[in-house]
């Protein structure tokens, strides 16, 4: 049996063979929440800069429809606070901040996603549990 083969996937760019043109829909609603509240540690930030960090960081364009609700259910639930700032050269945006309560829950769900992913791909690449068969050329992680 040959070695496994590295990823062919550049996670930072999203371009390589393996490089889907979109993931799918329900995994980024799986861990969308937690990659913004992740991303939102940085300091306060409005959303169409949000939308771009989660695109360079691999995500994907994730449109204001999704990304919007989101925010609002976020700050529903207390895990943000939102302010409006007046705009130097145009209109105002209005910024999302964590709160402590947010800060607690984005390390809580960084850590339940990271062993959930760690399972998930030891289910993937465990050969014993395997039902689907690896790509030509290797384990399918």
């Amino acid at each position: 049996m040959p070695p496994p083969r590295p990823p062919t996937v550049d996670p930072a760019t999203r371009t390589g063979a393996d490089a889907p043109s979109e993931w799918p829909g329900e995994w980024l609603r799986g861990v969308l929440a937690v990659c913004v509240l992740h991303l939102l540690h940085d300091g306060p930030t409005y959303g169409y800069a949000l939308a771009q960090r989660l695109e360079e960081n691999g995500l994907g364009t994730v449109k204001g429809g999704t990304l919007y609700p989101l925010l609002g259910r976020l700050e529903d639930a207390g895990l943000v606070d939102v302010d409006w700032r007046p705009g130097t050269s145009g209109p105002g945006r209005k910024y999302f901040a964590l709160t402590a309560l947010g800060r607690d829950a984005a390390r809580e769900q960084a850590h339940a996603w990271c062993a959930f992913a760690q399972l998930t791909t030891t289910l993937l690449t465990d050969s014993s549990v395997a039902a689907t068969p690896a790509p030509p050329g290797g384990t399918p992680c």
